[in-house]
């Protein structure tokens, strides 16, 4: 069988897999196996003494002629140098193409250049599982980039200094907006969140979000208030490198952080103008371009907005555009005030103060009915906030189990008649009482920081934007 082989070697040649061509000095096929004709579908009695590459070389794997004298093949027989080739197409007899990696081989007889040898094999395949692999690494690099900003805007949620008290409550007309998230929680349908300041608008937007079909999902939450127009429409729809001053990568905004979850448009009524047609496109359309981008962009998202303020005075006044409004006045939810639902202060203070013995590291058993009878004489302008600061200012300050009222609420958390009292109003007076308490000491295990249960950081820079100084 050996010498079989040794005489024949055509034997070999013709059972292997690759594709092999054969050249004399003119550039003519003098050898031809099966693999290359399975692979071209030229016939080897259709190439043999003729110059092949104009039949399966001739062009460029985007149409450019490939003039014979570039041939890597061909200046193997010029030069006599070996070479190695990838990145290139053959062309078969049907029109079709293929990847190719091929070596060109020169041939020596009596160290004479008599020719070469040309071995090549279709890469095609390799080259579509190394595109899905590279395709399926950026979708994972999509989705890891996503989770990640994700995560960085939910950590920066549970930072807030904001806790939230849960929707609790035995009144009539709790229990009917209850109803209300029942119904609408199910369904797609744009919700609209009405009430005061600090009744609980936003807690309300997140059950809607968890008893809906996409809790598994991301809900973000965009405060209008917070941001310039310019910045606000940065934060909704993302922006790409160089778009302005300061953008120094592109960044995804949060209507595509949102995708296939709920996006929460507080203090919807602070949005200007000029952001509100774009944002009306995106309701319509759910398709956005990022600042200083022309690619248009789809998403799946919920809306839920809330305000404070009368949205329909703002487009009778022009201040708020009326296709938008009734874009979102879809299904309206008035929050009640805490005014309105006294009877449910006892039941609100049991689950606030369950919450300040987690936070505060206390053994509260609750209040005494000195107390809760002075909280329900109360009309609470800073609804359910305030009251969670009132709580929290005498779980700080109690030495007992049970919590009595150590301040009369007309004169701790400013005048009950004082209708435009607002949250800052109300967190000033609790960080002083806090602050006092302190000796003015902010950080340390004793310093106001650690009692109102934020990083000192955090509280500095709320002193800052509230202008509480030592002569406050």
């Amino acid at each position: 069988m050996i010498k079989q082989f040794l005489n024949d070697p055509s034997l070999l040649l013709n059972a292997v897999g690759e594709g092999i061509y054969g050249f004399d000095l003119s550039g003519n096929a003098v050898f031809v196996n099966p693999a290359a004709e399975r692979m071209t579908g030229w016939r080897a009695d259709e190439l043999l003494g003729k110059k092949i590459h104009q039949y399966h070389h001739h062009s460029h794997a985007d149409g450019r002629p490939y003039p014979a004298d570039e041939c890597q093949i061909y200046c193997t027989m010029f030069d006599g140098k070996h070479r190695e080739v990838k990145g290139e197409v053959f062309w078969r007899k049907d029109g079709s193409r293929f990847a190719v990696e091929y070596t060109s081989t020169p041939v020596y007889k009596d160290q004479q250049l008599i020719g070469a040898v040309a071995i090549f094999r279709d890469v095609s395949k390799q080259q579509q599982t190394e595109q899905a692999l590279r395709d399926a690494l950026a979708r994972v690099k999509h989705l890891s980039d996503q989770l990640q900003e994700q995560n960085n805007y939910l950590i920066a949620e549970l930072n807030e200094d904001w806790q939230e008290s849960g929707l609790v409550g035995k009144s009539h007309i709790f229990q009917t907006m209850l109803e209300q998230i029942k119904l609408v929680s199910p369904t797609d349908s744009t919700v609209l969140i009405l009430g005061e300041n600090g009744t609980g608008k936003e807690l309300v937007a997140r059950n809607l979000h968890r008893l809906s079909a996409r809790s598994k999902h991301s809900f973000i939450k965009v405060n209008c208030a917070a941001f310039t127009a310019s910045l606000l429409e940065s934060e909704l729809f993302g922006h790409e490198k160089g778009a302005f001053t300061g953008a120094n990568e592109h960044r995804k905004g949060r209507f595509e952080l949102a995708d296939n979850g709920t996006l929460f448009l507080d203090e919807i009524g602070e949005l200007p103008l000029e952001s509100q047609s774009k944002l009306l496109r995106v309701l319509q359309e759910h398709e956005f371009e990022r600042v200083g981008s022309s690619v248009t962009r789809k998403v799946n998202i919920r809306v839920i907005a809330a305000t404070n303020r009368d949205l329909w005075e703002m487009v009778q006044s022009g201040r708020f555009r009326i296709d938008l409004y009734y874009r979102l006045n879809v299904f309206p939810i008035t929050v009640p005030s805490l005014k309105q639902r006294k009877e449910d202060i006892p039941l609100l203070c049991s689950n606030l103060i369950a919450q300040l013995n987690k936070r505060l590291g206390k053994q509260l058993k609750g209040l005494s009915k000195k107390a809760i009878t002075q909280l329900q004489a109360y009309d609470w302008p800073g609804n359910i906030r305030e009251l969670q600061n009132v709580l929290e200012r005498e779980a700080i300050l109690s030495q007992q189990s049970v919590l009595q009222l150590s301040q009369a609420l007309n004169k701790g958390a400013v005048l009950s008649n004082n209708t435009d009292l607002n949250l800052d109003a109300v967190q000033r007076l609790h960080i002083l009482a806090v602050l006092e308490l302190s000796n003015w000491q902010i950080s340390g295990s004793q310093g106001a920081a650690v009692k109102l249960g934020m990083p000192e950081s955090t509280l500095r820079s709320k002193m800052r934007k509230l202008a509480i100084n030592k002569r406050s």
